[in-house]
Parts: structure tokens; sequence; C-alpha cells
């Protein structure tokens, strides 16, 4: 690592002690987060423009540090992390801690590391006054659905000079990758008619339409395994359909009125989602039908939570040799089984990869961390930026 990049690192490492100090879980606002960063920037004479939600509580945030020209680098990242609620943490998730060479911190490798990184760069990139800009996109409500990334990107589309890269900061060990499936979450809520359990004939159990409803989904989970196309780069190489939250009913010997359970999609580009869910939707339809004879004001409601696409860059051209430049990353193409925000820069025409420190495997779970290695290479990479960034 140069002495260049040792600063950088140094710094970044206080901006990540800063960072993780603010809770920015889903539910919660990011605005003190926000603020501080906006504050940061200025002190550099940086602009940013804030690009709030409906009502106001979160917001992105873009700032462009250079020319405003093409050919410059977005550096995008979210700044919402996951809950800790439950999780037997041994250290303050909040409050950055140092453990050998680690860094402990809810956020830490998902994804504060990485906009830490770029915030400590921004004095290194303004005194090598670049050719071309790097631009800070950060976005709220990722872990979530990437819910807060397509107005920011709308915005870029409309007023930010073409860039030759957008590189989406996600935990990947520093590796170029080039690859993920997409996420769509529905909410399926089914409304019976209570009655005692020993007279089912008189109501409608929302609980038993849930179960026909998740077997339909289990057998075709179960089918798209078994015709699972192995030669795709992903792992496992088939979509995956599972059900992850189930709640309903009151009582055992109540005929249970109210059920909803949510399901996950995830499919690489080639597949057609809608298409993959066409017994499951027919079913439903089915379903909601008898319920509404027995009990017209019941029925089966689904609804889309979510839908992140696909992300699948195509191999070689000119962003991926940038990309590998600066990670400095020969190896071969890559994939990996999360999904990001890179699937709306690229559908919105943007040449994208996915290259940040930390692992996935440390994400999500309590003690997350990040290896200062890492936060190290980072620097490297964020030094090889600017050079690229300078470069005629």
């Amino acid at each position: 690592m140069t002495g260049g990049a040792a600063d950088l690192t140094t710094r970044a490492i206080g901006i990540l002690e800063t960072l993780i100090a603010f809770d920015t879980t889903s539910h919660l606002s990011n605005l003190a987060l926000i603020d501080w960063i906006e504050a940061y920037l200025a002190g550099h004479g940086v602009a940013a423009e804030r690009l709030a939600n409906a009502d106001g509580v979160k917001s992105n945030l873009l700032a462009t540090i250079g020319p405003r020209v093409e050919g410059g680098v977005i550096l995008s990242g979210h700044t919402d992390v996951v809950p800790v609620d439950g999780q037997p943490w041994s250290t303050d998730p909040f409050t950055l801690t140092r453990r050998g060479e680690r860094l402990f911190g809810r956020g830490s490798c998902d994804m504060k590391g990485f906009i830490a990184l770029a915030l400590a760069a921004v004095p290194d990139l303004l005194a090598a006054s670049p050719r071309r800009p790097a631009h800070l996109a950060l976005t709220y409500d990722e872990e979530i659905g990437c819910l807060g990334a397509p107005s920011l990107i709308r915005h870029i589309v409309d007023t930010v000079p073409k860039p030759a890269l957008v590189m989406v900061g996600e935990p990947t060990s520093l590796n170029v990758v080039s690859g993920h499936k997409g996420i769509l979450y529905h909410e399926v809520t089914i409304r019976g008619r209570e009655a005692h359990s020993s007279q089912p004939h008189l109501g409608v159990s929302a609980n038993m339409t849930a179960a026909r409803l998740m077997a339909c989904l289990d057998g075709i989970a179960r089918r798209l395994e078994d015709e699972a196309d192995l030669a795709l780069p992903y792992d496992p190489p088939w979509p995956t359909l599972t059900i992850g939250v189930v709640n309903g009913g009151t009582a055992n010997n109540i005929l249970a009125r109210d059920c909803r359970f949510v399901f996950d999609l995830r499919a690489p580009l080639a597949d057609d989602p809608p298409g993959l869910l066409a017994d499951f939707f027919s079913l439903a339809k089915v379903e909601d039908a008898a319920i509404k004879a027995k009990a017209p004001e019941g029925g089966v409601t689904v609804t889309l939570l979510a839908d992140v696409p696909a992300f699948e860059a195509p191999p070689g051209g000119p962003a991926q040799a940038i990309a590998r430049r600066l990670a400095g990353d020969n190896g071969p193409p890559r994939t990996v089984a999360f999904a990001t925000e890179a699937g709306q820069f690229q559908n919105a025409g943007f040449p994208v990869v996915l290259c940040g420190p930390g692992s996935i495997d440390q994400a999500h779970k309590p003690d997350e961390y990040v290896d200062i290695a890492q936060m190290e290479r980072g620097g490297d990479l964020m030094m090889r930026l600017i050079a690229e960034l300078s470069a005629g």
C-alpha cells in the first residue's frame, strides 16, 4: 500500500467509525447520516443534492467531485443497514470496534466501508484536479427491496454527463462481479371467515387456503431445481423460491379469518419471473373465487412488494477493463447470490460492476466485520481511481 493509500485508509477508518454510529436500520430515518455526509462534503467545497422520499424522512444524496464532463465514475452505495434485533452481538453494533485486524459494527462491510473509502478519497481527488469526475451516489432502503435507487437513477440520467462506469460497492472482497439474480417479493393476504373448528363448513379457514397456495409454491420451487441448467454461473444455478414469513390464526379451535405470507423468487436475467409463477397466480384466482362464494367479504390478494432486476454485464468491454484496473483483478468473471441496485443502473443504460470491501459472508450477521486488509486494498483502489480520472 502506497503512502497516499495508507493515509486515505486511515481517514476512511475514522469516517467509518462515524458512519457506524448512525443507526440507519431501514425502518428508521437516514437523515442524520445524510446531514453529516453533506457537511463533510461542504467542508471540502463539494455541493451535494438531496432527493427525499415521499414523506421526507429519508433521502438519497448525489455529489460530483471534479468537472461535469462525460467519462467519470459513479461510486454507488446504500446508507441503510439490516436490523440487529435479537442477534447475539459481542460488541455494540453501532460502535466501531477493532479486534486484531478486524473492524466490527453493523454496516462495516455492508456497506459503509465502501462509502467511507469514497468519502476519504475526496480531498485527494480534489488535490489531483481530475480531468473526469467521480460521482458519489448514496441511496436509502436498499435492504428492503432497492426502493430508493430508482428516483436517484432517474435524476442521474437527467443531470449527470454519461459516466464510463458505475461501481456499486457491495461486499465482494474487492473482486469485480458482473452478475446476480433478480428478486421478486410478493405478499399474499387471505381473508376467510371465522367459525368453530368443529364446524368448518360454516366458515372459511384462511390458513387452509394459505397452505394450498404455499404447497403450490413449494412445487414450483422443486420443479425449478429439478429442471436447472447447471451450466449457469450462479450458486445455486436455478431460480430459487422460498417463503420467508407466515402469520395466521388466533386459536387452535377457531378457523383462521386472516393469514399472510411473503415469498421470495430469485431468478437470473434469462428467466421470465411472471412465467415461472403462472401456476401460482392461476391457483390464487381459483382460491379467491372459492372464498368469495362462501364469504363475499373475503378473498386472496397478492401484492408485489419489490421487484429488483437481475444484473448481467456483458463480458469484456471498456467498463469491465476500468473496473479490473482499479481493483487489480485479473480473475475470471464472477457472479454473486445476493441482489443489489446494479440491475436498476443497468436497466437505465449504465455500464455497471459490483466491487467493494468485505465479504457477504459477514453481512447481516451478529458481529459483522470488515478486515482492515480489505480497507487497505480499498485505499489502493481509490488511489488508482484518482490516477484513472486524472489521466489524459
